[in-house]
């Protein structure tokens, strides 16, 4: 038996799933029941845009809730512990050295990383070059694109 990977989620992040989930068990799926049925009772299955359209929508819908259920039953929820050294749930702000630049992220693990809402995963570049860091430390980050220096001046 293949050995399950642990998810590691904030506690925001498990709840968002749970919700995500209940919705789906919950509203979504007794829709695509019921789109299923009222497409069946159309006639000719063979040839039925909405049958097939729900059909599809259905196995859509049970995919996430499997991967869903997956990832909560193997989710360990990550706590901060300090404000001393940057870890998993930290709310760090850096300032990029070429430009002068701030900018602030939260670490989290990669399941629940967001780059459009500053949540960065703990593989990212940028996450492994800063954890367990302090502020005022000048990290070199290594990107695909190249290295660049950052400087941690704030660890919430």
């Amino acid at each position: 038996m293949a050995k399950k990977k642990e998810i590691l989620l904030t506690s925001e992040g498990f709840l968002e799933l749970e919700a995500e989930l209940n919705e789906l068990k919950t509203v979504e799926r007794p829709t695509i029941i019921e789109a299923i049925k009222d497409a069946r009772a159309q006639g000719d299955l063979s040839e039925n845009a909405d049958y097939a359209a729900a059909r599809d929508r259905q196995a859509e819908v049970e995919g996430r809730i499997a991967d869903l259920e997956y990832m909560l039953e193997n989710a360990k929820i990550i706590e901060k512990k300090d404000t001393n050294a940057v870890d998993m749930g930290s709310i760090v702000t850096i300032v990029y050295m070429e430009d002068n630049e701030e900018e602030e992220y939260t670490i989290v693990g990669s399941m629940e990383a967001d780059p459009f809402e500053n949540k960065i995963s703990n593989e990212s570049p940028i996450g492994m070059a800063i954890m367990h860091k302090k502020v005022g430390d000048i990290i070199s980050v290594e990107s695909p694109t190249g290295s660049y220096q950052i400087k941690i001046v704030k660890i919430a």
